[in-house]
């Protein structure tokens, strides 16, 4: 038996306050994925979990899986890998602030999607000169015309 309760807490950053309905006991998981904000539909979550991109605890789960604050969940979207622990249940999406209460992020987490994302930069950029380098530009193929013409 789950029942709601109204919690106000004030965002420190933010300095408004925001209410949350918290279940006391549990809640799906992928409800949960979704009210706070790493995945946009429920159904975008289910497909997530089933795909084997969210991990509680270690182990893959189902999307009717039950957690609980305190749970530890791994979750890859795309290129990024979010350590959370959960800190707050909610049954409601809102706003963005109150999406960062119902979780707290690790330290090495946040620290690696940083230098992967740093990477992906590198490498964006790096691919975007090698992929210049390969095709001549318009004065390229003229000088290059006439060369052979010579």
């Amino acid at each position: 038996m789950s029942f709601a309760v109204r919690s106000t807490t004030t965002h420190a950053r933010v300095g408004k306050s925001i209410t949350l309905i918290v279940m006391t006991d549990s809640l799906r998981i992928d409800k949960w994925l979704w009210a706070a904000r790493f995945f946009k539909t429920r159904g975008l979550a289910r497909k997530a979990i089933e795909g084997g991109k969210v991990h509680l605890g270690g182990r893959r789960v189902k999307p009717a899986k039950t957690i609980q604050p305190g749970d530890q969940l791994h979750i890859q979207r795309g290129e990024e890998l979010f350590v959370v622990n959960i800190s707050a249940l909610s049954t409601r999406r809102g706003p963005a602030e109150a999406a960062r209460l119902l979780y707290t992020e690790s330290e090495e987490s946040i620290q690696q999607r940083a230098e992967r994302a740093e990477q992906l930069r590198l490498q964006r950029s790096q691919d975007k000169l090698a992929r210049h380098s390969r095709r001549p530009d318009k004065r390229q193929r003229r000088q290059i015309r006439q060369f052979k013409d010579r």
